[in-house]
């Protein structure tokens, strides 16, 4: 068998959802069938679109297995209430995987970037999902009606950037959750000072289990005041 035809075989839906479905496993997660197809169907839109729209730099789908589902669904459990919001969603990140894995819960997408919300707008459409909002906005200038019960974000450039802007668009008593890899100087020192003022915000950091991302991969958890 040639390289091209081997790469051809490695290459096929039914090799990508088995991929997926082994490395959700891996996470000691469940997911139905239906999922893991829509989680496919993703990921081949993803692939797709990123040819012409640069929506990730990474280009090889299997990798985008581990960097990009797997990293998202790794946060499903420290999600909270039915209301979450998504800030700097990119491509759909962590949004559009754990809104296939939580068909109960709400999801709004928010990103400034108008080519990454109509790639957004039509992966929603394709696969389905009835749970997912799209908003083409800056979260400084996003006034929800009410606040999320979860704000999260793999996106930003901070987490004192993150706060600042997500704290506004969170409930009372609600919770804050930055994906992050290395934190810098700045962060560490911003964090323990925060830890600090317990009475004002609850933090927490979370090793995350990201299957075949050697990198750190952490969570940190922010507990909104009761009283803002």
């Amino acid at each position: 068998m040639t390289s091209s035809a081997v790469n051809a075989l490695v290459d096929t839906d039914d090799a990508l959802r088995g991929a997926i479905t082994a490395g959700v496993a891996a996470q000691d997660a469940r997911l139905d069938d239906d999922q893991i197809d829509r989680l496919t169907h993703y990921l081949r839109l993803l692939e797709k679109w990123n040819r012409v729209y640069n929506l990730s730099g990474v280009r090889n789908v299997h990798r985008m297995i581990a960097v990009h589902l797997l990293d998202s669904l790794s946060v499903r459990d420290f999600l909270e209430g039915q209301k979450v919001l998504d800030v700097g969603t990119g491509a759909g990140l962590p949004g559009i995987p754990l809104a296939i894995a939580q068909p109960g819960t709400k999801f709004v997408l928010l990103d400034a970037n108008a080519k990454k919300i109509r790639f957004i707008r039509q992966a929603v459409i394709e696969l389905g999902l009835r749970n997912v909002t799209v908003q083409c906005k800056r979260i400084e200038a996003y006034r929800p009606e009410s606040g999320f019960d979860t704000v999260i974000s793999r996106a930003f450039a901070s987490v004192m950037d993150f706060v600042a802007g997500a704290a506004p668009a969170c409930a009372p008593k609600g919770r804050m959750l930055a994906m992050k890899s290395s934190l810098t100087a700045e962060e560490k020192q911003w964090l323990r000072a925060m830890a600090q003022v317990s009475k004002i915000f609850t933090l927490h950091a979370f090793k995350l289990n990201v299957p075949h991302i050697y990198s750190e991969r952490q969570l940190i958890a922010i507990r909104n005041p009761v009283q803002r």
